[in-house]
């Protein structure tokens, strides 16, 4: 060990923000408890640091005997020569040692000790650092990439911590030396110690720069209900204010855009979505998509809508790859479909035709609905699916009657 080690443990602790009067107490502990395996009780062992030579030092009593066979023992010649010319065998002398005098084995074993107890504060240092800075953002440097796992290591100021690939947007990339904000959402522990771990696809993310770039989300005079988010594509932000005076969308755009488009540019392009939260289901279902040619929303069973727009806003209210009703669909808790009129009266006329028996037709007569029964048309929809040669093909039935029954089911 070095002989100063004050000034040793002075730099470790500024460097790993630790504690330093702690680490003094680990050192301290740790020799002592390497010692105090060597020595009898009675040998009364002190262990403390020297703060004139930084050194630490061991005052203890040894026994005097005619030949030192091992720790804890002098010589007689030894201890009348060094400590003590009145002394006899048998006697418990004082003696004081610094670490470095101690043999090497003693040493290492004190070492070992000690680096695995300031490895233990640091643990503790870091899981408390985490409990503070857990849900917020930080930022960094990347220090390293992981080419096994794709994960980058991130210097973090207190400590290093790590950007996982399952918690990285798709289609980002990042050189060492490349600053970087991420939220804090773990912390893991392995053989190496704790690592904190990062994410820039949780929503929270998204919340936390809304906090720090819009002042009324802040302070709470406009309440961010619910984000859903398809990371580095689109996310939905649902807000709400008591306020009626104030417009969330107004302030979360700011002056020229300049606040929604400093979250964009830090999320590095993806769309971002400012949904008015609204009581009313049909209302909050069409801010979600946020397309202004809903027609209409009808809500059906099992807690899904339909939604019928025109047909040239068809393709804007699905969205790329379907991303914008998918997250309105997470966002409103509704299952959605999109239709058109003309595909929504089609499939309103699909569910009305395949609830309706074929003896509701027109011109189905007890004879022919014995016959489409016997061949398995049983609803309207049957009728309607099948074509007049396979009508034709049923006993009693002419190509006429085919022809009038398909038309009955096209307009039923």
């Amino acid at each position: 060990m070095s002989a100063n080690i004050l000034e040793a443990l002075t730099k470790l602790a500024a460097i790993k923000q630790l504690d330093p009067v702690a680490i003094q107490e680990i050192i301290v502990d740790s020799v002592t408890t390497t010692l105090q395996k060597k020595l009898a009780p009675e040998a009364e062992l002190q262990v403390y640091v020297d703060e004139v030579s930084g050194n630490i030092k061991a005052n203890f009593k040894c026994l005097v005997v005619e030949v030192e066979d091992g720790f804890g023992q002098v010589s007689l010649f030894d201890a009348r020569n060094e400590l003590d010319s009145k002394a006899v065998l048998g006697q418990l002398i004082e003696k004081t040692m610094a670490l470095h005098e101690f043999e090497p084995k003693l040493v290492k074993t004190a070492q070992k000790i000690i680096q695995d107890r300031i490895r233990k504060l640091e643990d503790e240092k870091i899981q408390n650092d985490f409990n503070k800075q857990k849900h917020t953002i930080v930022t960094g440097k990347i220090k390293a990439i992981d080419d096994n796992n794709g994960g980058y290591r991130v210097d973090i100021g207190y400590t290093d911590a790590l950007l996982p690939l399952d918690e990285q947007i798709e289609n980002e990339f990042y050189r060492v030396g490349d600053n970087i904000k991420a939220y804090i959402v773990n912390i893991r522990a392995g053989g190496s110690g704790v690592t904190m771990v990062l994410s820039r696809t949780n929503p929270e993310f998204v919340k936390k720069l809304f906090e720090a770039e819009i002042p009324e989300i802040y302070n709470n005079y406009i309440k961010i209900r619910k984000i859903v988010r398809e990371p580095g594509i689109r996310t939905k932000v649902e807000l709400e204010t008591s306020d009626p005076k104030m417009d969330p969308v107004v302030a979360c755009v700011g002056p020229k855009g300049t606040r929604i488009d400093s979250i964009r540019k830090e999320l590095h392009g993806e769309q971002i979505d400012i949904v008015v939260h609204s009581e009313d289901v049909e209302k909050m279902i069409e801010n979600a998509l946020g397309i202004v040619g809903v027609k209409r929303v009808k809500i059906e069973h099992n807690r899904a809508a339909s939604v019928i727009v025109e047909d040239s806003d068809k393709v804007m209210a699905i969205g790329k790859q379907g991303k914008n009703v998918k997250l309105a669909a997470k966002l409103t808790g509704m299952k959605i479909d999109i239709y058109t009129t003309s595909e929504y009266e089609e499939k309103t006329a699909k569910e009305r035709r395949t609830i309706s028996h074929v003896t509701d037709l027109d011109g189905v007569t007890p004879k022919i609905a014995e016959s489409l029964r016997h061949a398995g048309y049983t609803s309207v929809q049957d009728v309607f699916v099948a074509s007049v040669d396979e009508l034709c093909n049923l006993d009693g039935m002419g190509q006429k009657t085919a022809e009038r029954l398909k038309e009955a089911a096209k307009y039923f």
